[in-house]
């Protein structure tokens, strides 16, 4: 139960981001391992998270089960998209594990809260999306060491990739209406 006791460990780094305070870092574990569970955590809620959501038309095919998983893990490559871009914008010393680790249990917490929110509410789903750019600002600011601009910025583009990645991907494998003759 170590893997959930990071959950724990998560929360209270979060806490410590929002509130500013510098030893954040002693919450997360900043390292492969540390990387590994934050994967494995996200894996297993993407997990449930699908299988809350086809509950009432059964569990897809093994092969819609990876789809649905490789969809959901887009948010993992748009959070390091957004990461490697600021940080080619604004050269500063960050690594990438420092809000990678972090930036991972926030979208874990957002897959949680978005699932839960879908199955009771969905118009509610948007202010989960100023939720998570809030923490995503945070996480640039204070983890990250930028300025308010660079860390909006940050923000602003790992959200828009957030939510356009999965559309974009729809639009190019979709299917292709026939022309009409």
């Amino acid at each position: 139960m170590k893997t959930f006791a990071a959950l724990k460990e998560a929360l209270a780094g979060w806490i410590a981001i929002i509130r500013g305070e510098a030893d954040w870092q002693r919450h997360f574990t900043i390292s492969a391992a540390g990387l590994t569970t934050a994967l494995v955590l996200f894996l297993f809620f993407a997990l449930l998270s699908i299988a809350l959501a086809s509950a009432n038309v059964g569990m897809p095919s093994l092969i819609g089960l990876v789809v649905a998983v490789l969809v959901q893990s887009l948010s993992i490559v748009a959070l390091l998209i957004g990461i490697h871009v600021t940080r080619r914008m604004v050269p500063r010393d960050v690594r990438v594990m420092t809000l990678l680790v972090p930036g991972i249990y926030a979208l874990i917490a957002y897959l949680v809260m978005g699932t839960i929110l879908s199955l009771i509410a969905g118009p509610v789903l948007i202010l989960l999306w100023v939720g998570l750019a809030f923490l995503l600002f945070h996480l640039g600011w204070r983890a990250g060491g930028w300025n308010i601009g660079v860390s909006a910025a940050f923000a602003v583009l790992t959200m828009v990739l957030l939510v356009g990645m999965p559309v974009t991907l729809y639009m190019v494998l979709g299917p292709v209406a026939a022309p009409t003759p």
